[in-house]
């Protein structure tokens, strides 16, 4: 498929947090691999937006891009389909976002709910940051230097969005029409539950790694909490409030209505359960692994997939900003 077969650009990004886990592949990666095949991608290593609360812990941000992205290239992006690239590497997005700042108005940045959900949630009220407040200018410079049309967001993400269109629509109406309002794609992001039955988190140590080897998923997969009614075989249990069956239905979809039953007969035993999910989890790693083996045997490879990542994106952004300092009177 050419690009002007293509839906749309779908510009997306992930925090580089190191290697990833059942939660991040389930409820974006997945995604993003089948999004591929229908739409031009571009998809960044945000770490600048990592800035935003983690300025004091950069030591390890270039081992935790190559390891995220290791886990990108495992799951399925394709450097040849897809855009991958990291964020600080492209200066235009610093150039918008500046250009952004002027024009936005700082009652939308007071207004938004995310940052106020992360200034309770870090403690950081007497210790807000400018890049803090300001980070959904940054995002939206993210989105619009593409000129992106679409976005995939879970519904949480919609303000966060909105405000990303409101700028672009500012911007057009102060000057000329230059941005698209990027459109959402509503994408359903299932809650995955770690090993404890709390959300999978690396903060709370629960989770299932994508590049972890078989004898640790099963392992971590044995260890996993079940309701605790079911305390003996033929007990019948409860799967809705069951990790080990919400990881069924998300792992391998056409076995959880007979898991399902068992479970509530009381003729799967957990034991069992935990070894029938086990299996299933490593069937389906077990090519991300494979995958992922076959570029840790060349660091470089890794490396110049982002080099001409960054060289695509940094062409898409510089056309975008010529328009851009076009209608701002600015191409002096």
């Amino acid at each position: 498929m050419t690009r002007m077969d293509k839906r749309g650009r779908i510009l997306s990004g992930m925090r580089p947090t190191g290697r990833l886990h059942l939660g991040n592949y389930l409820g974006a990666l997945v995604n993003w691999v089948a999004l591929q095949d229908d739409y031009e991608c571009f998809y960044s290593v945000v770490d600048w937006h990592a800035l935003t609360t983690g300025h004091d812990k950069t030591e390890g941000l270039t081992e935790s891009i190559h390891e995220m992205v290791l886990d990108w290239l495992a799951a399925g992006l394709d450097p040849e389909r897809s855009v991958l690239f990291v964020q600080s590497h492209v200066p235009q997005h610093a150039i918008l976002h500046l250009l952004f700042s002027m024009v936005t108005p700082m009652s939308w940045l007071e207004r938004n709910p995310t940052v106020k959900e992360m200034v309770r949630d870090l403690g950081l009220k007497e210790n807000l940051s400018y890049g803090l407040i300001g980070y959904p200018v940054l995002q939206a410079a993210d989105i619009l230097v593409y000129k992106a049309t679409t976005v995939p967001v879970g519904e949480d993400q919609l303000a966060h969005l909105e405000l990303s269109r409101e700028i672009a629509r500012r911007f057009n109406h102060l000057y000329r029409e230059v941005f698209p309002e990027p459109q959402a794609k509503l994408t359903e992001t299932p809650l995955v539950l770690g090993t404890d039955g709390r959300k999978m988190s690396k903060s709370l140590n629960n989770t299932i790694g994508l590049s972890e080897d078989a004898e640790t998923v099963t392992k971590k997969v044995r260890m996993m909490v079940t309701d605790p009614q079911k305390i003996r075989n033929g007990d019948p249990g409860r799967p809705e409030i069951c990790p080990v069956f919400g990881l069924h239905k998300l792992v391998r979809k056409a076995q959880g209505a007979d898991v399902e039953a068992g479970c509530r007969s009381g003729a799967l035993g957990c034991v069992d359960c935990k070894t029938l999910l086990a299996g299933n989890l490593n069937a389906s790693l077990e090519p991300l692994r494979e995958r992922r083996r076959a570029y840790e045997k060349d660091a470089s490879a890794v490396r110049d997939v982002l080099a001409e990542g960054d060289r695509r994106a940094a062409a898409a952004a510089e056309a975008t900003l010529q328009d851009v300092r076009a209608a701002m009177n600015m191409s002096y």
